[in-house]
């Protein structure tokens, strides 16, 4: 009686996923990463006396948050709006203050609503977007801007649509953070 054996090319690719990790440098800081890099995008992109480009990172933020809830820390917003700060053209201070407050909104609606679909996180980022973006308005009109909100409007129903690819993006992401790169001992 012959035993089965496994073809070679099984075993080696089953050779290669064993003992294998994630790398901690690129699970860790990989959404740091991304949300820094959307939010220098949107500058290098195109200068307009309108806003029309989306707020990028704060949609990445948005994304790595829905998905994976637990992976940034609730303080993440500060340092992260920061450097949104740095680049958006905002008075310093407004994306820390409303980056912060929506990571400590998320934070709760994670607790209260544990099990969301993704129509229901659609909805809930729609909501988010358009408050933070009129929140924006609001704290640049108080340093001494003078903006009305239509001239909002593009950006915001830009912002609610393309909220989908991001989190697919984000979801590619996360999939490459994954990856078992590092050999486990």
């Amino acid at each position: 009686m012959t035993t089965w054996r496994r073809p070679d090319w099984l075993a080696n690719r089953l050779n290669r996923r064993i003992n294998r990790a994630p790398s901690p440098i690129l699970a860790h800081g990989m959404p740091w990463v991304t949300v820094f890099l959307a939010s220098v995008v949107p500058s290098w992109l195109v200068i307009s006396s309108a806003p029309i480009l989306p707020p990028v990172g704060f949609l990445v933020l948005l994304g790595w948050r829905q998905l994976r809830p637990g992976l940034l820390p609730i303080w993440a917003g500060l340092p992260l709006g920061l450097l949104d700060d740095l680049f958006s053209g905002q008075p310093l201070g407004s994306a820390v203050l409303l980056w912060s407050l929506t990571m400590i909104l998320l934070d709760i609606v994670e607790a209260r609503i544990p099990w969301r679909n993704f129509g229901l996180e659609w909805l809930m980022a729609a909501g988010i977007v358009a408050a933070y973006i009129l929140a924006g308005l609001g704290l640049a009109n108080i340093a001494g801007a003078s903006t009305s909100v239509r001239v909002l409007a593009p950006q915001i129903i830009v912002s609610i649509l393309v909220y989908p690819l991001v989190a697919r993006m984000v979801a590619m992401f996360d999939r490459l953070r994954l990856l078992p790169l590092v050999r486990a001992s």
